[in-house]
């Protein structure tokens, strides 16, 4: 079999599968099978397979035809123009998010600052943080210990290590510490719709990122409330949330003392981040 007639066949297969991005998948994930640049692939489309790179392609289509996500196929996704390595441990990083990072790394240019990045995940916010603002450092909690592991062997690749750490635990028990940044995506959707959400998100996602509790607020709220306590003064919150949340997050955060400073929209034109500072 040649490249291009692989690609054909991928495409073929995960059209069928009602995969959107059946083409651009195909050539991704022969891209994987072959360990080559898809770049590389599409210029030379005649080159042959041998039968293990074919299985291994075979394999990859059945995943992605079972709707898993891309990003845990190839165990990466690229955020902040750097690559991050992720699994179903992790939320995939998201487009929107980096609209919060821009934001907060356009605010604190140039500062020394002390970050917690509450629910970190893969790291990719506060590590892509970090690449920028140099003087800096960060602290990352989880109350998942793979996620840990995925955030630490992300710190690890980015050089980042001596300027952030990555603990397992709740960031409820934080105590005896300040921060000048608090950022958080926390889980923020609604219990009874995580079963609408696509099933690339609700069958592989971990749902410990996702179950925002009975009005997708439950974590925001406590996210909120610890902030006041481990927050220096004047410090801020940088929170992601859901789609129509902004009206009763803005509430929340006015009655705990919060000002707000900005909102971001996304690409939709719908809010999805609010900054704001803590005014004791």
């Amino acid at each position: 079999m040649k490249a291009l007639e692989a690609i054909n066949y991928g495409s073929r297969l995960l059209k069928e599968k009602n995969v959107p991005s059946h083409i651009l998948d195909s050539e991704v994930l022969l891209s994987k099978s072959l360990n080559k640049l898809r770049e590389e692939i599409l210029v030379n489309l005649q080159q042959n397979l041998n039968e293990r790179e074919i299985l291994i392609f075979q394999e990859y289509l059945t995943r992605r035809s079972n709707k898993e996500p891309i990003a845990y196929i190839l165990e990466e996704k690229e955020f902040w123009s750097k690559k991050f390595f992720v699994n179903k441990d992790t939320l995939v990083p998201r487009p929107e998010t980096e609209l919060l990072v821009d934001e907060l790394i356009k605010i604190h240019n140039k500062k020394n600052i002390s970050i917690l990045d509450v629910g970190t995940g893969s790291g990719c916010i506060i590590l892509s943080l970090l690449s920028e603002l140099e003087n800096s450092i960060g602290l990352g909690v989880d109350i998942s210990s793979k996620a840990i592991k995925v955030a630490q062997k992300n710190a690890f690749n980015l050089m980042l290590l001596n300027r952030v750490k990555f603990i397992n635990k709740s960031f409820e028990l934080i105590f005896h510490k300040k921060f000048d940044l608090i950022v958080s995506n926390p889980p923020y959707i609604k219990r009874k719709d995580i079963k609408y959400l696509s099933c690339d998100i609700k069958r592989f996602e971990p749902k410990i990122a996702l179950d925002g509790g009975k009005d997708g607020l439950d974590l925001i709220k406590k996210v909120i409330y610890k902030s006041k306590s481990i927050l220096k003064l004047n410090g801020m919150l940088a929170l992601e949330i859901g789609n129509e949340q902004i009206k009763k997050v803005s509430e929340i955060l006015i009655n705990n003392k919060f000002n707000i400073k900005r909102t971001i929209k996304d690409y939709n034109n719908n809010v999805r981040c609010v900054i704001a500072i803590y005014n004791k």
